[in-house]
């Protein structure tokens, strides 16, 4: 057996991927390591990431000197990020091809300030696709409803899709049904479907840091034995809202619909474990990947969850392990007086906020990089 727990977590069925993207490491070698010895197979970016990228060292600075002096923050963005994304999709090359398209997949997301219009949306998405003009990335679509609509029109035009910021089981019920939707027009359309790729990013640990926020609230209005009670519900939401989404996917991927669609070539919908990191110290740092172990999953992990669980992170099937149990978690929940579909809402909303505000600050940063750079 692998001493590696990376290799043996790649084993169980789950595909790790890396929640990080900067050129230093695309150039250095230490995505092509990284490849190599902790079985990595793939790579997620977003607004945040690369505001961090951009802001610390020189590894762009030569391409901002010559990039075209007439191209707005925006446009210069969007040249870097490609630029990123592709050399990226490149490295991975070999595990998608390896896999005869199944893994080895890069995202690159739209914009945020196109996340409730399908139209912006899949214009960009057709724009980001195009520029990488690889077929192993991802054109990141947030969970939105106007994202599904997106989504459908997307795979349908044959372009990979991750569907990102889900928190809902609702949310995700939409974008499975948008996925199996686009696949039928494509199919309609004449064209083929084996090779599309999609993901569903469920997103976990948020779950629990807006959940246990409103535990602790209601637990300081309580009696003292009610304290308790509530107090104990911490920390347990956000698994089971992501082993529930999970027995959403086993349920949609096996009914007769798909049964068509798979027959017709059509690959899965695969579930990917977003915000893996523990946001909580009290919590164990690899919680959210050790609950969430099972077949035809992705987890993205930042480096430090990477490292955490190659040192001492535990493998065995946990995703599908106990359904009524995560049920109950819901139940108890319910009960004490946090509702659900509110806190999955505010988080959508939260995070679509988040990443305009990294967003904002990355363009204006970039403009301020470049006005320093060339005068």
């Amino acid at each position: 057996m692998s001493t590696n727990r990376l290799q043996r977590l790649h084993d169980a069925g789950q595909s790790i991927w890396l929640d990080f993207i900067d050129r230093t490491m695309l150039r250095n070698g230490d995505l092509r390591r990284r490849i190599q010895e902790d079985a990595l197979t793939g790579m997620t970016s977003n607004p945040t990431i690369f505001e961090k990228a951009l802001a610390e060292g020189v590894a762009y600075d030569d391409q901002l000197k010559s990039a075209d002096p007439e191209l707005s923050p925006h446009d210069l963005f969007e040249l870097i990020e490609t630029t990123d994304v592709r050399d990226a999709c490149d490295q991975f090359m070999p595990v998608y091809e390896a896999t005869s398209g199944g893994d080895g997949f890069v995202s690159i997301e739209v914009s945020p300030g196109a996340a409730n219009s399908a139209a912006e949306t899949i214009a960009e998405g057709q724009r980001l696709w195009s520029m990488v003009d690889r077929p192993n990335v991802l054109i990141k679509v947030p969970g939105t409803a106007e994202g599904a609509v997106a989504v459908r029109a997307l795979i349908s035009q044959g372009i990979n899709v991750n569907i990102t910021l889900l928190f809902a089981i609702e949310a995700h019920k939409r974008v499975i049904d948008a996925y199996m939707a686009g696949l039928e027009d494509r199919r309609a359309a004449g064209k083929p479907i084996d090779r599309l790729a999609s993901v569903a990013s469920f997103f976990v640990s948020r779950v629990d840091t807006e959940i246990d926020k409103r535990l602790e609230a209601l637990a300081a209005k309580a009696t003292a034995p009610e304290q308790a009670r509530i107090l104990a519900q911490r920390g347990k939401a956000a698994v089971a809202n992501a082993q529930l989404a999970y027995k959403l996917f086993l349920g949609e991927f096996s009914s007769p619909r798909w049964a068509a669609l798979k027959a017709a070539g059509g690959r899965l919908q695969r579930p990917l474990w977003a915000s893996t990191s523990s946001k909580n110290p009290a919590y164990r740092d690899v919680l959210y990947v050790e609950q969430l172990i099972g077949p035809d999953t992705v987890n993205t992990m930042p480096p430090a969850t990477i490292d955490a669980f190659r040192d001492h992170g535990e493998i065995k099937r946990t995703v599908d392990a106990n359904f009524p149990a995560a049920e109950g978690v819901m139940r108890d929940l319910a009960a004490t007086g946090i509702s659900m579909s509110d806190v999955t809402a505010k988080l959508l909303v939260d995070g679509l906020a988040s990443f305009q505000k990294s967003f904002d600050s990355l363009i204006g940063g970039l403009e301020k990089k470049k006005l320093q750079l060339v005068g």
